[in-house]
């Protein structure tokens, strides 16, 4: 999670990374302002725009499944940022333990397998959020019509119109919308 342009949890990075004003950093290295944020919440504000979730009320969560498993939740078309919802409980594991699409690799489970430990997954968060649309992104997305169908009927499940490049196109976003900003305080030694 970055909050502020600083890295506040490290799950799929090195954990000396925690507490790394990744903002001065990048900016220091590259001689130029910039933002930085979480990659989900990017993907997320893409798809909010240009995508499965355009012109979408109420409450919307994005997932990216990779890796690991990303988040943003939109109210109303507005972020709630920082997000983590990987990091649910899953029978006593992180649920990006049990459901993110690189266990289904690691595992070699079939679609069908898959997409009940999935569906399990947005079970839980429609336990405590009950979504009015869940997105489903990441690398994952492009072959959604072998799952998707699969998912829980009483929650409504798309697949990412923009697929993996959401976060791209998310961060891209972002970048042109923040010319506004004034450049990251950048001082000698910066961590």
């Amino acid at each position: 999670m970055i909050r502020q342009g600083v890295v506040k949890t490290a799950a799929n990075i090195d954990s000396s990374w925690i507490g790394t004003p990744a903002d001065i950093l990048f900016a220091e290295a590259l001689g130029r302002s910039l933002i930085v944020g979480n990659d989900a919440d990017a993907a997320g504000l893409a798809e909010m725009r240009f995508g499965a979730g355009r012109g979408e009320a109420g409450t919307v969560v994005m997932l990216t499944l990779g890796t690991g498993i990303g988040s943003a939740l939109f109210r109303d078309g507005v972020l709630v940022p920082n997000t983590e919802f990987g990091h649910l409980q899953m029978r006593g594991k992180d649920a990006e333990d049990r459901a993110a699409a690189s266990v289904k690799v690691k595992k070699g489970l079939s679609w069908h397998a898959w997409s009940k430990v999935l569906a399990e997954y947005i079970d839980l968060i429609d336990a405590l959020l009950s979504p009015d649309l869940v997105i489903i992104g990441g690398g994952v997305s492009k072959d959604a019509d072998r799952f998707i169908h699969q998912l829980p009927s009483d929650v409504r499940c798309v697949p990412a119109a923009l697929q993996n490049r959401a976060g791209i196109v998310g961060a891209a976003m972002l970048a042109a919308e923040a010319g506004h900003l004034t450049p990251p305080s950048v001082s000698a030694g910066a961590a």
